[in-house]
C-alpha cells in the first residue's frame, strides 16, 4: 500500500502571513481568548495549515491538543486559523514526525484558549476503539469540513475509510457518534504499483481514493507509555 501522509497538508502560506500570525510582535493581543476544538484549523510557524484532532487536559492539568506529526516539528509555534491576529497560543511539545504513529502533541496557553468539544458537526465527548468494516465514521477538517462515509476497517497498521478530505485536513478528528476514534493522516495513492490517487473534491462524490487514519487508542497508548506531555489525556 502506498500512502501519502503529507497529501492532506497545505503548501506554504506566505512568509508575511506567518510572521504576522506567529511573531507576537504588535499583532498579538494578550486578552484575546480563542475557541478551539476537534476540527479547528491551526496555523503553524513552519507555514503549514492543518487541523486539530482534539483538545483537553493531561494528568498534569496541562491544556493539550493533538494533530498530525507531519504538520510540525517540536518547538513549532501554533496559532488559530480563526484568529491569526491573536498570535501564538501554543507550542508543539512533541512530534512523531517521520516515525510510525505520525502525531504531535501541542501544549496550549490556557489563558489564551477556550477549549470546546463541538466544532461544526463534530462533538467529542470521549474516545473509543476504531470500528470494523461497514461502520459509519465521520471526519471534520478545516478544508473539507464535516462529512461521513463507510469505514473499511483496519489495514496493516492504520484504518481506512471513504470519508472525503483534502489539503489542510491532516490531523482532523475521525469520530463515530460523539466518540473520537482516530486522527486523519493522509490518503491512499497506490497499492502494489497500482495507482489509486483520485483526490476527493466534493464530499457528495464517493468516487475517490480512500483516506487513512491512525486509531486514537494507539496514539494515546504511546503518549502514556512514554509519560510525555499529554499523558493521561482526556477531552474536555
Amino acid at each position: 500500500m502506498s500512502i501519502a501522509s503529507g497529501s492532506l497538508t497545505t503548501g506554504l502560506i506566505t512568509a508575511a502571513i506567518a510572521a504576522a500570525t506567529l511573531s507576537g510582535a504588535g499583532a498579538a493581543t494578550a486578552d484575546v481568548m480563542v475557541p478551539l476544538g476537534g476540527g479547528s484549523g491551526i496555523v503553524l510557524s513552519n507555514r503549514a495549515i492543518c487541523s486539530l484532532t482534539t483538545i483537553g487536559y493531561d494528568n498534569a492539568g496541562r491544556l493539550v491538543g493533538l494533530t498530525a506529526g507531519h504538520c510540525a516539528s517540536e518547538g513549532t509555534r501554533v496559532a488559530a486559523e480563526i484568529n491569526r491576529g491573536a498570535g501564538a497560543i501554543g507550542t508543539v511539545a512533541y512530534s512523531d514526525n517521520g516515525r510510525d504513529l505520525d502525531y504531535a502533541v501541542i501544549e496550549f496557553d490556557p489563558a489564551r484558549v477556550v477549549p470546546t468539544r463541538t466544532v461544526g458537526g463534530t462533538t467529542i465527548a470521549g474516545t473509543a476503539p476504531a470500528p470494523g468494516m461497514g461502520s459509519q465514521v465521520c471526519v471534520n477538517g478545516r478544508s473539507t469540513g464535516y462529512n461521513c462515509s463507510i469505514n473499511w476497517g483496519p489495514f496493516e497498521d492504520v484504518s481506512l475509510s471513504q470519508v472525503c478530505s483534502n489539503h489542510g485536513d491532516s490531523g482532523g478528528p475521525v469520530t463515530a457518534g460523539d466518540r473520537l476514534i482516530g486522527m486523519l493522516q493522509g490518503g491512499i495513492v497506490g497499492y502494489d504499483n497500482i495507482p489509486l490517487d483520485f483526490p476527493c473534491t466534493n464530499p457528495a462524490n464517493p468516487l475517490h481514493s480512500p483516506t487513512f487514519y491512525r486509531p486514537i487508542d494507539d496514539i494515546l497508548t504511546d503518549i502514556n507509555v512514554a509519560g510525555r506531555t499529554g499523558a493521561g489525556y482526556h477531552p474536555v
